[in-house]
């Protein structure tokens, strides 16, 4: 966006900040956001906020109207729809193995149509053929179509307002896809790939205890989780092909759904699954995609973020606390810990990567003792958060891990890190040679 453009943002965070940040750190802070993690302007602007400490209470996000589904864009964050329900079931997923039960289906006006998803059911009840409000909802965009979501700030209001549908033509023609490009929000999917595991589950719906069948699929592009929700007799190891199966997501990462319409067949296929190990992306294929499992991303460390070097966590739960307080568990004891927030580019974008206690010792010989033991000598915790930067800044590093997606953008947790042999007269003579075919 351009400096005008964005002039009225930074107005409003000043005035929520009310001087936690003068306006060069709010351009700078927006910058980053927008450019930097490729996020949305309220959500950059609701991470500004939490950041210095202001009070969300007095931010309005620009985008609480009303609009039509053709004029939606995919990343609106409060936007009132009145549709009307096309398609509408009510299901129960299995999320962090907990059961949740969610509305998802179609929704309709004269504009077009969107998939939905209510992930906060409470009372809401949806009718097929009826007409709604849906106010607050946030919308995706995933394979070039528009999701539109509803959170727990979401309300569903029947409406009398009348909407003449245009006529359409639904097709249920599975179109043969390969791993790499499955994406959230597809339906009507064949793939075809050889079962790496499988477990059974037992769940608990409305009406009844059901077992869902879940594991992981490869195909020679890459992998995918799965959860079939009737018994198709799979057994590890084997090579199927499934058709009519659909795509949902969890915080970016794409699962494939086997319901009661997938077909699945034994086939005698030789190819090659993809090793986990050479999973290989560019920050922007992940942006595309929005998630991913086993992803290896080559790039260099710009930037180490707060809340990066010596941390407290609690005994009892292991979450992070700023005081000697949980907010789950009271007044604690907090153990220390070691951590790096990093933001890695790779040219095509950059992506934020959380490594654990025993990479972030490995990788720069700070143990959390030492870095204790630096922090009282220097009566100053941050102390250890600029040693990391020294060991880690501008370096060139490889890292592995599952990239999860939510409003801030994507996020590895990461499994395995590791610094890049970087030959600096190899890639200067590159560099010059370049230069010089250029004039």
């Amino acid at each position: 966006m351009e400096m005008n453009e964005l002039t009225p943002h930074v107005e409003e965070l000043k005035r929520v900040l009310d001087g936690k940040a003068d306006e060069q750190q709010i351009i700078s802070e927006l910058n980053t956001y927008l450019n930097v993690y490729h996020v949305s302007l309220d959500a950059a602007k609701r991470g500004i906020i939490r950041k210095y400490g202001g009070d969300l209470g007095g931010f309005v996000t620009a985008e609480a109207i009303k609009k039509k589904i053709g004029d939606l864009k995919g990343n609106e964050n409060s936007v009132d729809i009145t549709a009307v329900a096309v398609f509408v079931e009510k299901k129960d997923i299995q999320v962090k193995g907990v059961t949740k039960t969610i509305l998802s289906g179609i929704l309709g006006d004269d504009t077009g149509t969107a998939s939905f998803t209510v992930w906060d059911v409470n009372d809401i009840v949806m009718d097929k053929g009826a007409t709604y409000t849906l106010k607050n909802v946030y919308t995706k965009l995933w394979n070039d179509k528009i999701q539109i979501n509803l959170g727990n700030r979401g309300v569903v209001e029947k409406s009398d307002e009348r909407i003449d549908l245009p006529e359409r033509t639904i097709t249920y023609t599975s179109t043969e896809t390969k791993i790499c490009d499955l994406r959230e929000g597809i339906g009507n999917v064949t793939v075809t790939g050889k079962i790496i595991s499988i477990e059974t589950k037992n769940i608990q719906t409305q009406n009844e205890a059901k077992i869902v069948f879940s594991g992981m699929l490869a195909d020679d592009t890459g992998k995918i989780q799965f959860s079939a929700w009737k018994d198709f007799e799979l057994k590890s190891g084997e090579t199927i092909k499934i058709e009519n199966a659909y795509i949902k997501g969890w915080r970016g990462i794409p699962q494939l759904n086997l319901g009661e319409r997938a077909e699945v067949s034994r086939v005698d296929d030789t190819f090659e699954i993809a090793d986990a190990g050479s999973n290989n992306k560019t920050v922007a294929e992940i942006l595309k995609v929005g998630g991913g499992l086993d992803v290896t991303i080559t790039g260099t460390a710009i930037d180490l973020r707060t809340g990066s070097g010596l941390i407290k966590r609690c005994p009892e739960c292991n979450r992070s606390v700023l005081s000697d307080e949980c907010v789950a568990h009271g007044k604690i004891v907090p153990v220390p810990d070691i951590r790096m927030k990093l933001v890695i580019d790779d040219g095509t974008g950059a992506i934020n990567a959380i490594v654990n206690r025993d990479d972030t010792e490995r990788l720069t010989g700070i143990s959390v003792f030492t870095a204790v033991s630096e922090a009282k000598k220097h009566g100053d915790p941050e102390v250890v958060t600029k040693m990391i930067e020294e060991k880690i800044l501008i370096k060139d590093i490889s890292v592995t891990g599952n990239v999860m997606t939510d409003e801030y953008g994507p996020m590895m947790i990461v499994r395995t890190i590791s610094f890049n042999e970087s030959n600096v007269t190899e890639k200067a003579e590159k560099l010059l040679d370049l230069v010089e075919g250029s004039l």
